[in-house]
């Protein structure tokens, strides 16, 4: 098994997360997250008529344990659905999963 990370513009989670449902994905962890990329978070914004230097920005950050089969297609669908093309689009990274079970049964998804 793989566990699929991605940090995407905040923007988009409701984009990728239909398309991961229609997909057949049947659980996602969704956290929200601060962080810089190679953009390294030097945005000027304005906040009550002031430019202000923004370093840290907002993003949310997908984990989903998916079966090797299913790394690629799943890595396509948040790629194409969180894509604008624009510095800050995102990351996607893949590990292996060296157990996963769940808590209240005991059960075992790798066996």
């Amino acid at each position: 098994m793989k566990k699929i990370e991605a940090v995407i513009r905040s923007n988009k989670l409701d984009q990728v997360e239909k398309a991961l449902s229609n997909l057949g994905i049947s659980g996602i962890t969704v956290s929200q997250v601060l962080g810089w990329g190679r953009q390294k978070g030097n945005i000027t914004e304005v906040y009550r008529g002031t430019e202000v230097s923004v370093r840290l920005l907002p993003k949310v950050k997908l984990e989903i344990i998916v079966n090797n089969t299913e790394s690629e297609s799943v890595q396509e669908i948040i790629r194409e659905n969180a894509l604008t093309g624009k510095l800050g689009d995102g990351v996607i990274w893949v590990t292996a999963v060296e157990d996963f079970r769940r808590i209240r049964t005991g059960e075992n998804f790798l066996d």
